[in-house]
């Protein structure tokens, strides 16, 4: 062999073992293949038990953040179902438009299956659940898509309407799609729960896993419990009696210094449920079994990703689209900008990375960027998140002091200490100190001694759009 000949066979035998290398560079870097997201509907943060609460029976997601990382300080942009999903499926505050890709989109686009089960953009619940229909999705998104329907108010059993305090099994009359009073509903129902929506969304996931487990994919799953009407068989029920409920402290005259656009439109007093004392501590527990019944089918999902084998190899989000109150200022539902409604869950459990709980502060926008890094794959440069992989693989590093939530005129910023909201130019303002008033009833925007701190966070949020 002439020596030019072995010079060239060398260079060659370089190259390859270079590009081996390379690829091996590349596959430790995308070993996450797969990711399972998992979105719960009007699910407040505060009520799960790896969020602090001492009665909901959550262990399902208790345990996915044993083995993942729990950002205690998350928010979303969204106050209501539809802006939030657009915006975090799309990486962008509400109110601005774009022409990207959407989250599940870009998976897509870069060789994955896509699919949606249940509710990811948004659909009427209870209108589209019992239809069956699609909602307002985005088809762009997704290489399959499946509806997980059910009969919701209309399921036999025990019916109670609780701010005008009906009880019945009578099947007809009950408050369904756009009747006024459909958010006080709950649903003792009959049977073993293998009818309701979020069981079929789990059993439709679960089959999709089965048969996309040696490819990667992007199986987004949308539960929509605890959203009304809460429903779920009596066994879930049974371990929150009123007895054990303890209703947040409400004061006099709590709502005299928000301002007119901060209260919520749906009141004790308007809906008629402060009549009714137990019932609210029913609205409690109704809310409690429709967020363990839906835990129950997040550890389906979880048992069947061990059961496959592929767990080590798929990162799984766990969030919802906003909080909720139940009585909290004598407010009820979401659309404000307290802390109820804005402090969301947000668990992300990556095989690899040491479980703990994130101290930065996180938008619901951040998670495509997030999950984009961990699979490889590329991050759009119109998305407003931010990855949150240094928190992954640091719980004490910051990738946020800041977080923004927002609908039209009602905008905030929560830090730290302050939790800030805007009502728009002539709307007024709300500032609470976070350290010293966690439950948000002095509002301190209206006193002299905090308007360099209005100053600074008026200038803040400008930045956002």
């Amino acid at each position: 062999m002439t020596t030019l000949r072995l010079k060239q066979m060398m260079l060659l035998t370089a190259v390859v073992l270079a590009g081996t290398a390379n690829l091996t560079q590349a596959d430790d870097a995308t070993s996450i293949r797969n990711v399972l997201f998992i979105v719960s509907d009007d699910l407040k943060a505060s009520v799960l038990g790896c969020y602090g609460d001492p009665l909901c029976q959550t262990p399902n997601i208790d345990r996915l953040a044993a083995r993942g990382m729990l950002f205690e300080r998350a928010y979303c942009q969204g106050l209501v179902c539809s802006p939030s999903r657009v915006s975090f499926m799309f990486s962008r505050y509400v109110g601005v438009k774009g022409n990207g890709p959407s989250m599940a989109e870009q998976f897509k686009n870069h060789g994955r299956y896509t699919a949606r089960v249940g509710k990811i953009y948004h659909m009427r619940v209870p209108g589209d659940i019992i239809a069956g229909t699609n909602g307002a999705d985005h088809p762009e998104s997704w290489t399959e898509r499946f509806n997980a329907p059910g009969q919701e108010a209309h399921t036999p059993g025990r019916y109670a309407l609780l701010n005008h305090n009906i009880f019945t099994r009578d099947e007809e009359n009950r408050q369904s799609t756009r009747d006024p009073h459909r958010m006080f509903v709950t649903v003792q129902s009959e049977g073993d729960g293998t009818a309701q929506p979020d069981y079929k969304a789990a059993t439709k996931a679960i089959e999709l896993l089965r048969e996309r487990k040696d490819k990667p994919f992007f199986l987004a799953v949308g539960f929509v419990r605890p959203h009304y009407p809460m429903v779920a068989p009596p066994e879930y029920f049974e371990p929150y009696s009123i007895e054990k409920i303890e209703m947040p402290k409400t004061i006099p005259d709590d709502h005299d210094d928000i301002p007119k656009a901060g209260l919520g439109k749906t009141t004790s007093e308007k809906s008629g449920i402060g009549k009714y004392p137990d019932n609210q501590k029913r609205m409690w527990a109704g809310y409690y079994a429709t967020v363990s019944f839906m835990d129950q089918q997040v550890g389906r999902l979880l048992d069947e990703l061990d059961e496959l084998g592929i767990r080590d190899e798929t990162a799984v989000v766990f969030t919802s689209d906003h909080g909720y109150h139940l009585g909290e200022h004598e407010f009820w539902q979401k659309a404000n900008l307290h802390e109820e409604v804005t402090h969301v869950p947000l668990i992300i459990s990556v095989p690899g990375k040491k479980p703990g709980h994130a101290q930065t502060f996180a938008e619901l926008v951040d998670i495509y960027p997030t999950v984009c890094e961990l699979a490889g794959v590329p991050t759009p440069k119109q998305i407003v998140g931010r990855s949150l992989v240094p928190a992954l693989d640091d719980p004490t590093a910051i990738v946020r002091t800041v977080a923004y939530s927002g609908s039209g005129k009602q905008r905030a910023l929560r830090s730290d200490r302050w939790a800030y909201m805007s009502y728009g130019k002539n709307g007024g303002e709300e500032l609470y100190d976070m350290h010293n008033d966690v439950q948000q009833f002095n509002n301190l925007a209206n006193e002299d001694q905090h308007q360099e701190v209005l100053e600074k966070f008026r200038t803040q949020l400008k930045e956002y759009y």
